[in-house]
């Protein structure tokens, strides 16, 4: 009989690199986990098969089996880049799928942050959701990526936002840490992204270690992630006054 359920939402296959030892701590507290993909992870209407499995792959070393693996975006049609114009459908998922799941003790939401659009439209779906259904205090946030005073196209690489409130940290054992690199070399689709975020990823591991989750604030998402230009600004993604909008028409018709 598990201690009940651990549910981490990520935008995209591989973006569970953030939350490894969050995983094994879940499990390891007798939890099940699920892990839930949002989008396809690819565009223009590739297959995602390749990188289903990759994540697939990864995640049964962390002792997730692939019946707790959900590819909502490949049911979804949600794309790569798409779900900030589809954040009803993915709300209205993330509600079924908590309503039938009465023993959810975890929900795990990539953080607010201004790294990737999809990364924060997650974001506001799964705090949105949460709220309503009075789930806030189970709801934590993790940080893959963000450009918070970094110049041009340089990015910090799981460095919690101070204004995302206080850090929950706990230290990560070195065995866990020379595992979590090897995991991170297992995306072969993703060869370029992984060129520039590996290199951050080992110095985060040598020199920190630690695994670090916040808790997260409806408040928030009104609020620019950080100042100064958004890294999906730089990469002209989106803009923040494109993304803000459309949030804040996804909350507004989630109160009426």
């Amino acid at each position: 009989m598990t201690a009940g359920t651990a549910l981490f939402l990520f935008a995209h296959q591989d973006d569970e690199f953030s939350v490894f030892q969050k995983i094994l701590d879940e499990r390891a507290s007798g939890a099940r986990v699920v892990c839930a993909f949002m989008t396809t992870g690819t565009v223009g209407g590739a297959s995602p098969e390749a990188r289903n499995r990759e994540s697939l792959a990864v995640l049964e070393k962390l002792g997730v089996g692939s019946n707790d693996v959900i590819f909502v975006g490949q049911q979804l049609e949600i794309d790569d880049g798409a779900l900030m114009h589809r954040l009803c459908d993915a709300a209205d998922w993330l509600r079924g799928w908590i309503d039938a799941c009465p023993s959810l003790r975890g929900l795990y939401l990539p953080a607010w942050e201004g790294g990737h659009p999809d990364h924060d439209s997650l974001h506001a779906v799964g705090v949105n959701v949460a709220q309503h259904a009075g789930l806030l205090h189970l709801a934590r946030q993790s940080s893959l990526y963000n450009g918070y005073k970094r110049p041009g196209q340089l990015f910090n690489v799981m460095r919690p936002l101070p204004m995302n409130g206080p850090v929950e940290s706990v230290a990560v054992p070195w065995r866990h840490r020379i595992a979590f690199m090897r995991h991170c070399l297992s995306y072969p689709t993703q060869r370029k992204t992984w060129i520039g975020l590996f290199p951050f990823v080992l110095l985060h591991y040598v020199f920190g270690g630690r695994d670090a989750m916040q808790p997260v604030s409806p408040e928030r998402l009104t609020s620019r992630p950080h100042e100064g230009a958004l890294y999906y600004e730089r990469r002209q993604f989106t803009t923040w006054p494109e993304l803000c909008e459309r949030v804040a028409a996804f909350t507004a018709r989630s109160r009426a």
